[in-house]
């Protein structure tokens, strides 16, 4: 099935980078664009440019004050204790110059992926370069400047008046997706993550439901450190077709970090490239099962951005444009063109050797402790289906 898909790139994309050994490296966004091309499956026509956001448009979310002082650390104009108060000039978020630029860009870059989607110019739209969720109304947090997730989804209910499932599969909590939504009862958030016991941001727990009139729409899945692929598909697959039966939305966003590879160095998580293909493809299907085909989808983290990032991404691609994986070869052109730059040989294959999968002696208790939360996660909806109740 070939559908109609949109593309959102510009070089200018790339300009969100706080300095040159920083973890978060949006070359990613190029390195797929550009293995996408070359196994011509992307072409001009595909592409649409990002846009800058308004502050009207940011502030659908993000508290004026907060946009104000990203400008202004973005012109050096701010002084060390104010930007502290923003969750600005720290480790992971460090100020730089054209800052707010760089960020709006981001943002605009989603809403036109929004907008292509919902006025009908596509079934789907990705923007690689968006799914900064650790953004908050007036803070930022984990690399995310401003939280161009929120501020779409606040766009979508604002302009088009339909109901979002978010869905995160990131290996860190979607938390400021989440508290932006937290007593809503018309974005329905799902977060599948490695649990925060040891992991920033240290939230995404199965206790967090929500609150007021939004309890009960909030689902959270904290895997065991160390879970592969077999366990995180089987968690993945169950809580995305249990709680989009139970929400019933009319558009689907997604959130696809690809730090839960074994490779990634900032997670704990052990899966292979085997979940990036079925991740993209059971958001396809139920999209177009609920939906009518209207699904959203964004980056977010994936910190190996050689090996791992550009053929994770390239899938979820792959998989809107027709709905099958690619597998084989990567091509020789992009691997020549790659490798004097790459900090570690590139990969030759779409898909991992099983030579190179980790030994977990705790694999079956780890994944007997991921069906457990699972169980623990769909209680509310399953408690929901014995009474005979709908939760729309």
């Amino acid at each position: 099935m070939n559908c109609k898909c949109s593309f959102v790139y510009s070089d200018k994309l790339l300009d969100y980078q706080f300095y040159p050994e920083h973890p978060f490296n949006q070359i990613r966004v190029q390195l797929t664009k550009e293995l996408l091309e070359a196994m011509h499956v992307l072409e001009e026509s595909h592409i649409i440019l990002p846009r800058y956001a308004t502050d009207k448009e940011l502030a659908l979310f993000h508290d004026p004050t907060y946009i104000d002082a990203v400008k202004r650390a973005s012109e050096q104009e701010l002084s060390p204790p104010q930007k502290v108060d923003f969750g600005l000039e720290t480790e992971d978020t460090p100020v730089f110059l054209g800052m707010h630029e760089a960020a709006s860009l981001i943002v605009g870059g989603t809403l036109e992926a929004v907008d292509s989607v919902l006025e009908k110019k596509s079934e789907h739209a990705l923007n690689l370069s968006g799914g900064l969720h650790h953004g908050f109304k007036r803070k930022a947090s984990g690399f995310c400047v401003y939280n161009d997730a929120a501020v779409a989804i606040k766009h979508i209910q604002r302009h088009y008046g339909l109901k979002t499932l978010y869905i995160d599969t990131d290996a860190h909590h979607g938390d400021g997706v989440q508290w932006a939504f937290y007593d809503d009862p018309n974005v329905c958030t799902l977060s599948i993550h490695e649990t925060g016991r040891h992991l920033f941001p240290g939230t995404g727990y199965v206790n967090e439901r929500g609150i007021k009139s939004g309890y009960g729409y909030s689902f959270n899945i904290p895997l065991d450190a160390f879970t592969q692929d077999d366990s995180y598909l089987e968690i993945y697959e169950s809580a995305f077709r249990e709680v989009v039966e139970f929400f019933k939305p009319d558009v689907i966003v997604t959130q696809n970090g690809a730090d839960s590879h074994f490779y990634d160095p900032l997670t704990h998580l052990c899966a292979s490239m085997k979940i990036y293909e079925e991740i993209p493809r059971l958001a396809h299907e139920l999209a177009h099962e609920y939906c009518d085909g209207r699904w959203i989808a964004l980056g977010g983290g994936g910190y190996d951005i050689w090996r791992v990032v550009p053929r994770a991404w390239a899938q979820i691609w792959k998989i809107m444009h027709d709905g099958e994986p690619f597998r084989g070869r990567l091509p020789d052109s992009w691997i020549e063109k790659w490798q004097h730059k790459a900090s570690h040989p590139l990969p030759t294959h779409w898909h991992d050797p099983e030579s190179l999968m980790p030994s977990i002696p705790r694999k079956n208790e780890i994944t007997e402790k991921n069906k457990q939360m699972l169980h623990h996660a769909l209680a509310f909806i399953n408690k929901y289906k014995k009474k005979g109740l709908s939760h729309e």
